[in-house]
């Protein structure tokens, strides 16, 4: 029988802090979040290892050093409205409602977006929004966003979603082929030009 809490402190010593990430918030979000209940029943005890798991749907879920790493460079303070692109399992998604005011989540796949809901809602993390749609559009309806983050790979950042950001608002997404992929943090200026 597993022990998901010491799994899970061991995960987030081993694979996060002893890795350079020391955003206290996103450690302590990291350590509360039960990652093994957002892996298929029979994938839970492997749920803390240290790689990206089928999550159905030929999905994943990502490592877990991924979704600290992409989540760090959101810099979240927790007045945020955030959008992510891709719940997926619903797990980036969990951290991000314990780190922003708000959350704002594409899913194109239905019954990812509808499991994803039923965790969220068991967590009581109800300030998630999920919408079933095409990510790339952004949601323009609950635009602008102070944050935005890609969890799938783009060949380039998408303007659609630049455009979604406010003035110093932070894109993270990774950018590239399928094979050679770069993580990229974009700000947006005040002026709405995009740097990184």
């Amino acid at each position: 029988m597993v022990n998901f809490d010491i799994s899970r402190k061991r995960m987030v010593q081993e694979q996060v802090i002893n890795r350079g990430i020391t955003n206290q918030r996103l450690i302590e979000a990291l350590l509360k979040i039960p990652r093994h209940l957002f892996v298929q029943e029979a994938m839970a005890a492997q749920a803390y290892s240290d790689g990206p798991l089928p999550i159905g749907e030929k999905q994943t879920i990502s490592q877990p050093y991924m979704v600290a790493l992409m989540t760090e460079q959101l810099e979240l303070t927790g007045n945020e409205h955030v959008l992510e692109i891709g719940t997926g399992s619903g797990y980036q998604t969990a951290i991000l409602a314990s780190l922003a005011r708000r959350v704002y989540t594409i899913e194109r796949i239905r019954p990812l977006a509808m499991q994803a809901r039923k965790v969220l809602d068991a967590l009581h993390l109800l300030n998630v929004n999920i919408k079933v749609g095409d990510g790339m559009l952004g949601w323009p309806e609950e635009a602008p966003f102070d944050a935005i983050i890609v969890t799938a790979g783009a060949p380039a950042v998408p303007e659609t979603l630049a455009a979604q950001l406010t003035p110093g608002g932070r894109l993270v997404i990774p950018v590239g082929s399928e094979a050679n992929q770069t993580l990229l943090r974009i700000r947006k200026l005040p002026d709405g030009t995009l740097t990184q």
